[in-house]
C-alpha cells in the first residue's frame, strides 16, 4: 500500500484501475491512444445527433454576452468585453471560441462545433471517471445516460460557460480519486478559469478533508486518503489563477465581480432567508426529478430494497463508500452554493454534479438489478422523449428543444421586419433588442434601430406607451414558458413568491398590448407554448419605411 492512503476498503474495480498510474510507457501510450479512438466515437455520436441544430441562431444569454464576448477577443484581442457589460466571467471558453473562429471562420456552425468538441471532452472524462471508480459497463451506461439527459445534450451545443466547466471537474475528480494531486490542480485550475463557480468542488474537497481529519482523530474514518499537506496545498493552489483573473479584471474594470447590476442581481438580492429555502427546493428537484431525471432516482431508490447481484466474479461491488463520500461532499457544496448566489435558478448551473449523481444510480441499478441493462434503456428513452415533450411545469427553453422553436420564431419575425420595417424603430426587451442589433448573431442582415425596455410586463408596456421616446413597431414575445394548470395559474401565493424572490413577470399577451401601444397586430406566430408579435402603431409610419 502506497504513502499517504487510508486503510479504506476499495473495490476490486477500483483497486485493479488504481495501477494504471504505474504502467510502463508503452502501455500508457496504448491508453492515450485508447481514450483518443473513445473521444473519436463520442464527437461522431454528438455531431450526428446534433446535426438538425447546427446552424440555429444563438439564444438569449448566448446572445446577450458569451458571444460577443468571444467575438471581441477575437476581433479587437480584448479578454474584457467591450461591446457588452462585463460580468467578470473568466475568458476560457471565449478564448477556445475565438481561437476556433480565428482558424476556421466566424460563423454560427463553428460555434457550435467548438461547443460539441467541449461536450465530447466532458463526456470522455464522465467516461473515464465512472470507469476509474467502477468499471465499464457502469461508465458505458452514465456516458450515455448523461449525453441523452435533456440539459446536458440542449448545453452540448450552445455557447455556455457551465458544460466546459464541468469537463474540467470530472477529469479534475478523476485524478483526485486517482490520488494524482499536480493533475488534480492543472484541471481544477482550468474548471476555474471556465467558470468562477467551478472552483466548488476544489473547496468542497478541502473543507472534506478537514472535516474527515477531524473524524478520523475521534476513530472514524471516512476519509479517501490520509491527511497529507502536499494535496490540501495543491488544492488551495488550484484557486489561484481564478483570483488572478479577478484581481486582473478589477484593474482593467474597477469591479472585482462584474458590473454592478450582475453583481447585485446574482448576489447581494439573493440573500434573503426565505429565497434561499425555495431555491434549495428548486435545486433539489433539479438533481432529482427535472425534466424526467426522476426515473432514474426513483429506480436507483427501489434498487436499494434489492440485494446485490451475485456473478461469476462473486457479489457485485458497490462504488468505494469513501469516493462516494467525495461525490456527496461536492454534490452538497454546489446544492447550498447554487441556492445562495444566483439570480437564475437555471439547471445548467448543476451540471458539474448532476452526472456524478447519475453516475451514483447507475452504479446502483448495475450492483442490485438483474435486468438493469433494460431498466438503462428504458430511462434513456425517457430522457430522450424530455427533448421533445415539455413538462406540467415552468422550465428554461434551452433545457429541451423548446429552445429551437424559441429561435425559429425570432428568427421569422426578425426576417419580417428586416422585409418591412428595416428602417423603423423597434420596440422590444432583452434578447430580441441584441438580435435585432447585432447581424452576426444570424437575425438580422443589418442592425434594426430598438427602443429597450425591461420586459412586457403591464407596467413597462404601459410606461413605454406614455414616454416621448418615438418609435413605429413593438416586438413583443412570451419570455417564459407558462402551462396549463400549474402552480402560478392554480395557486397565486406561488406567484407572489417567484414575483417577490425570482423576477417573475407575467408578459402581456399581444392584443393587450396593442391595445396599450394604441396600434395593431400585424404578424404573430405561436409554437408548443411559445408566442411572438409584431405590433404596428397607428401613427403616421415614415414615408422610408415599406408597409406590408
Amino acid at each position: 500500500m502506497r504513502r499517504g492512503r487510508s486503510t479504506s476498503v476499495v473495490s476490486p474495480s477500483a483497486d485493479s484501475s488504481r495501477l494504471a498510474k504505474e504502467v510502463p510507457p508503452r502501455k500508457k501510450m496504448l491508453w492515450i491512444t485508447r481514450d483518443g479512438t473513445i473521444f473519436a466515437v463520442i464527437l461522431c455520436g454528438v455531431v450526428l445527433l446534433h446535426l438538425p441544430l447546427l446552424r440555429l441562431q444563438y439564444i438569449w444569454d448566448e446572445a446577450g454576452y458569451y458571444v460577443p464576448a468571444a467575438s471581441d477577443l477575437l476581433v479587437n484581442g480584448s479578454l474584457i468585453p467591450r461591446t457588452t457589460v462585463s460580468n467578470a466571467h473568466p475568458p476560457l471558453l471565449m478564448a477556445w471560441l475565438a481561437l476556433c473562429w480565428r482558424f476556421f471562420g466566424q460563423s454560427i456552425v463553428v460555434a457550435r462545433l467548438a461547443m460539441l468538441v467541449v461536450a465530447a471532452f466532458t463526456l470522455l472524462g464522465i467516461f473515464r471517471l465512472a470507469e476509474r471508480i467502477a468499471n465499464a459497463a457502469i461508465a458505458i451506461a452514465s456516458t450515455v445516460c448523461v449525453a441523452l439527459y435533456s440539459v446536458f445534450f440542449m448545453q452540448s451545443s450552445l455557447v455556455h460557460l457551465d458544460l466546459a466547466a464541468a469537463g474540467f471537474t470530472f477529469w479534475g475528480l478523476r485524478s483526485y480519486v486517482s490520488e494524482r494531486p499536480a493533475r488534480a490542480l492543472l484541471w481544477f485550475s482550468l474548471a476555474g478559469l471556465a467558470k468562477e463557480t467551478a472552483v466548488l468542488t476544489p473547496v468542497a474537497l478541502i473543507m472534506w478533508e478537514l472535516l474527515s481529519a477531524a473524524f478520523s482523530r475521534r476513530g472514524r474514518s471516512f476519509c479517501l486518503y490520509q491527511w497529507n499537506w502536499r494535496r490540501m496545498l495543491l488544492l488551495v493552489g488550484s484557486l489561484g489563477p481564478l483570483i488572478l483573473w479577478f484581481a486582473y479584471h478589477f484593474w482593467r474594470t474597477g469591479y472585482l465581480f462584474g458590473n454592478p447590476e450582475f453583481f447585485r442581481y446574482n448576489v447581494s438580492s439573493t440573500m434573503e432567508p426565505v429565497r434561499i429555502l425555495l431555491a434549495a427546493g428548486i435545486r433539489i428537484w433539479q438533481l432529482t426529478g427535472y425534466l424526467h431525471l426522476f426515473l432514474l432516482t426513483i429506480a436507483a431508490g427501489l434498487a436499494m430494497l434489492l440485494p446485490a447481484q451475485v456473478d461469476a466474479n462473486g457479489q457485485r461491488q458497490r462504488i468505494d463508500i469513501a469516493i462516494q463520500f467525495v461525490f456527496a461532499a461536492v454534490i452538497a457544496t454546489y446544492l447550498v452554493a447554487m441556492s445562495v448566489i444566483g439570480g437564475a435558478e437555471l439547471a445548467r448551473y448543476l451540471l458539474p454534479v448532476i452526472p456524478l449523481e447519475i453516475i451514483l444510480c447507475i452504479s446502483t441499478l448495475w450492483r442490485r438489478v438483474p435486468y438493469w441493462k433494460t431498466a438503462v434503456a428504458i430511462i434513456a428513452f425517457g430522457f430522450v422523449s424530455a427533448w421533445f415533450v415539455n413538462p406540467p411545469y415552468g422550465f428554461a427553453f434551452e433545457d429541451n428543444l423548446a429552445y429551437r422553436d424559441y429561435i425559429v420564431l425570432h428568427r421569422n419575425a426578425a426576417e419580417f421586419l428586416h422585409r418591412h420595417y428595416a428602417k423603423a424603430n423597434v420596440l422590444t426587451a432583452w434578447p430580441a433588442s441584441d438580435e435585432l442589433t447585432r447581424p452576426y448573431l444570424g437575425y438580422v442582415q443589418r442592425p434594426i434601430h430598438v427602443v429597450q425596455i425591461e420586459n412586457f410586463s403591464y407596467e413597462q408596456v404601459s410606461s413605454a406607451a406614455q414616454s416621448q421616446v418615438r418609435f413605429n413597431v413593438g416586438l413583443v414575445f412570451s419570455t417564459k414558458y407558462l402551462p396549463p394548470g400549474s402552480l402560478l395559474a392554480r395557486w397565486p401565493a406561488w406567484e407572489g413568491l417567484q414575483t417577490r424572490y425570482f423576477g417573475f413577470r407575467r408578459d402581456l399577451p399581444p392584443a393587450a398590448a396593442a391595445e396599450l401601444l394604441g396600434g395593431r397586430v400585424i404578424y404573430s406566430a405561436a409554437r408548443k407554448g411559445q408566442w411572438i408579435a409584431v405590433i404596428e402603431r397607428d401613427e403616421v409610419l415614415d414615408a422610408n419605411l415599406q408597409k406590408p
